[in-house]
């Protein structure tokens, strides 16, 4: 959890709310099919349903005050995999920035799987 103070008191940012932005952030980009998550049972990865983006989202908190966020996601078939991993990375980052005011040091995005358009 991060803690925003001002002339007025504080607020505080758990990570979920980090990993809801993050992870609505990202499958609003270009070729992103969903966001991934291992199933426990059989060790294969599943495409979340829209309403789950936040799962395959991980938030790394550091003294700072910045934070690091992993995404597991799965890509659109065809697609150029390092143009979809910068556009991902500039976006979560500016999205995360702008609703939060908190710092992103790193934006680490996992393809987990491609997947037919």
């Amino acid at each position: 959890m991060i803690r925003h103070n001002n002339g007025n008191g504080s607020v505080n940012i758990s990570a979920s709310v980090y990993s809801e932005i993050a992870g609505t952030a990202a499958t609003n980009c270009f070729g992103v099919k969903g966001m991934a998550a291992r199933s426990v049972t059989d060790g294969v990865y599943h495409l979340l349903r829209k309403e789950s983006a936040s799962k395959g989202v991980r938030i790394h908190f550091f003294e700072d005050n910045s934070i690091a966020i992993d995404l597991h996601i799965m890509v659109v078939g065809g697609v150029n995999l390092a143009a979809v991993g910068a556009s991902i990375i500039s976006e979560v980052k500016y999205v995360v920035n702008k609703c939060t005011g908190t710092e992103v040091r790193a934006v680490n995005v996992f393809v987990d799987s491609m997947m037919a358009g």
